[in-house]
């Protein structure tokens, strides 16, 4: 159980569930050629789930003093697994997870492709000793470490399938994923920063400089609130291009129900947020934003199918 509290395995069962849609929800049921066989891409949301997890054993190993403060019940280092010991967990990981997106390169013949897993692991444990020290800019980082988990999945199983006939067809589906890698962007960017409000004691006691620490929780808190108004705007315009004048009338009201209104309850609920609870419910919110937003995928592709 403290290895799964280490690597939070919650946050990597969500990823690789979104990774699983994508491909068995989306990509699958669409007459298109897929570069990896099931086996392959398995190996695919293993790479980067192994990955994701070593960036979450860094990120333990040198938050341990402001865990001690933000989170007591969390902190699992010290308790029951070593720092030595989660060193090793974490180079373990990295490496395997690295190691398998080397192959997978190799198996679609672009052997540069491995450059993603080597920077995306780099970037994690920069973003753990470093970058998140710095006022917005590891806010930013964290936020396309998880668009490009969706990303990765065009690159790897439609780029290589794509040739100058399905170009046209092929390219639309890389370009839905990019819409979902850019929503999963503005709503993780969102919650990182109120999760910063969240945990400023802790991180103020180890002298970061995040966003809160500079400019208070009041002023970070109305900028999250800024994003979180132009990306419910973004929404409601892409909902009404793409799903009311397409005739996708219950994708719009899934729309709707489970992503809009919860982004306006979030928008709401901020303005008058003021305690610890507070936030740590409003991060909850964007959390099942981010999840229900993901999940419609499946509604668009079944009320595709259902009106075609």
């Amino acid at each position: 159980m403290k290895f799964l509290k280490l690597i939070r395995y919650q946050n990597l069962l969500m990823l690789a569930f979104m990774q699983v849609l994508f491909r068995y929800a989306f990509l699958k049921l669409q007459n298109i050629p897929l570069a990896l066989a099931d086996w392959q891409y398995g190996l695919l949301i293993l790479s980067t789930v192994l990955i994701a997890a070593a960036g979450y054993v860094i990120n333990n190993i040198m938050d341990v003093a402001s865990d001690t403060i933000n989170k007591p019940k969390d902190v699992v280092i010290g308790k029951g697994i070593t720092e030595t010991a989660a060193y090793n967990i974490y180079i373990t990981l990295n490496i395997t997870g690295v190691a398998i997106g080397c192959y997978l390169s190799n198996v679609i013949m672009r052997p540069s492709f491995a450059v993603l897993f080597i920077l995306i692991a780099t970037l994690l444990y920069f973003y753990a000793t470093a970058l998140k020290q710095i006022m917005v800019l590891g806010n930013i980082v964290v936020a396309l470490l998880l668009a490009s988990s969706v990303v990765i999945i065009g690159v790897f199983d439609l780029f290589p399938a794509t040739n100058s006939e399905n170009q046209a067809q092929m390219a639309s589906f890389f370009s839905i994923l990019t819409d979902y890698a850019l929503f999963a962007f503005m709503i993780n960017l969102i919650r990182e920063i109120i999760k910063d409000i969240e945990d400023v004691d802790g991180d103020y006691n180890q002298g970061m400089n995040t966003l809160p620490i500079a400019i208070g929780n009041r002023r970070a808190a109305i900028i999250a609130l800024v994003l979180a108004i132009f990306s419910f705007i973004l929404l409601l315009l892409y909902c009404n291009k793409y799903f009311v004048e397409n005739g996708l009338f219950f994708v719009t009201f899934y729309a709707f129900a489970f992503v809009l209104a919860p982004l306006l309850y979030f928008i709401v609920k901020i303005y008058g947020a003021k305690s610890k609870k507070d936030f740590h419910h409003l991060s909850t919110v964007l959390k099942l934003i981010l999840l229900f937003g993901i999940l419609s995928i499946v509604v668009i592709t079944f009320n595709i199918r259902y009106n075609a």
